[in-house]
């Protein structure tokens, strides 16, 4: 039985977007029960099913319980499912329009999901020793991979005497059509200017360091003291780890905003494309005498020769040569474990066939 519209005004408050491709969604779910996931424990999944719901929570589909399944088939914070009849069980993982990831922590190339089915990612970075335009940068080599759109929000301008300095040297950035905004995140009328991406049917997710100021703006969008904050040490600005799991709020503006705790470490997962966060880069590229430039020593080479003439920041370009061999190492190893998980697949089918003649 297909909902009629007046149901899909809860699925709204929770950023249901009401689009074509969310309305091909919502038939191909064949009238089952939507929900969307709120937070995520080890082995079960808090759901919501309106904005002034009680979460559910609830158990996931067998496969996912399996240790070889792959992890973005797995439902994350933002993700859109149907519940069996009992509204105990996952059934199924609606398709996403976006999905924000990272490779995993530590040496392996694994890949984490962040957030799915944001509309926009919120990089919330202080004006203060936590203000790095390298690392802004390899934020967003991720979000441009994600579907999802960046936005650039600078805290503590209340306490920084150079703010306009600091834009300045976000200059290639803002030239990309990433939008920045410098506020206070402890005034409401400061934050206003962020409601244009909180509307209804809306989703955003806020990233960024610890003690950058995330669970203050939280709180100033919701309009109450949700989210504990935590003040920060005044040697480096930075501060301990006040949200400690992703989760989903549905915010007075009408759309929704998920929470992050703070990454000590911003690792590419393999399937970004660093061209689109450096535009300017390539451009110049574009004009270099070999194809195949590498941007070293070559004659004729476009992109040395503008960071000698002071036109690329030399920073910046050596920021695009280490994320793009980061790049491209995370997706060799990326590919190496999608051959040998096709090979371990293959050898588990032989002997099940040998031993019950079937696989």
């Amino acid at each position: 039985m297909q909902p009629i519209p007046d149901d899909l005004a809860p699925l709204r408050a929770l950023g249901w977007p009401d689009d074509a491709t969310a309305r091909e969604a919502l038939a191909a779910a064949g009238g089952r029960r939507l929900a969307r996931v709120a937070s995520q424990h080890r082995t079960a999944y808090d759901v919501a099913t309106g904005p002034d719901e009680m979460q559910m929570k609830v158990q996931p589909p067998m496969p996912w319980t399996r240790p070889r399944f792959p992890p973005d088939q797995r439902a994350a914070v933002g993700d859109w499912v149907t519940l069996d009849e009992s509204g105990k069980t996952i059934v199924d993982l609606l398709p996403r329009r976006s999905v924000l990831k990272r490779g995993a922590a530590g040496e392996h190339h694994r890949q984490q999901l962040i957030a799915a089915n944001v509309d926009h990612v919120l990089v919330v970075v202080g004006l203060d020793q936590d203000f790095n335009p390298r690392r802004i940068e390899r934020y967003l080599v991720l979000i441009r991979a994600s579907g999802a759109d960046p936005v650039l929000v600078l805290t503590k301008a209340d306490q920084c005497e150079i703010v306009e300095d600091c834009i300045d040297l976000l200059a290639e950035v803002a030239e990309s059509g990433v939008p920045i905004h410098a506020v206070n995140s402890k005034d409401p009328d400061s934050t206003a200017v962020l409601h244009e991406y909180l509307g209804p049917g809306r989703t955003v997710v806020l990233v960024g360091s610890s003690g950058a100021g995330k669970s203050t703006l939280t709180n100033t969008l919701l309009g109450r003291e949700r989210m504990k904050t935590n003040a920060v040490r005044a040697n480096d600005s930075r501060g301990r780890h006040t949200t400690t799991a992703r989760v989903l709020m549905p915010l007075p503006q009408g759309g929704c905003l998920i929470d992050t705790p703070g990454m000590r470490e911003v690792k590419l997962s393999g399937d970004e494309d660093v061209a689109d966060a450096f535009e300017d880069v390539e451009t110049l590229a574009a004009n270099c005498r070999f194809r195949d430039c590498a941007h070293v020593n070559e004659p004729g080479c476009a992109v040395q020769a503008a960071v000698e003439d002071g036109s690329l920041d030399e920073a910046r370009y050596a920021n695009y040569a280490k994320l793009r061999d980061e790049m491209e190492a995370a997706a060799t190893s990326q590919a190496e474990r999608k051959a040998e998980a096709r090979v371990m697949g293959k050898a588990l089918n032989k002997r099940l066939k040998d031993k019950y003649g079937r696989s």
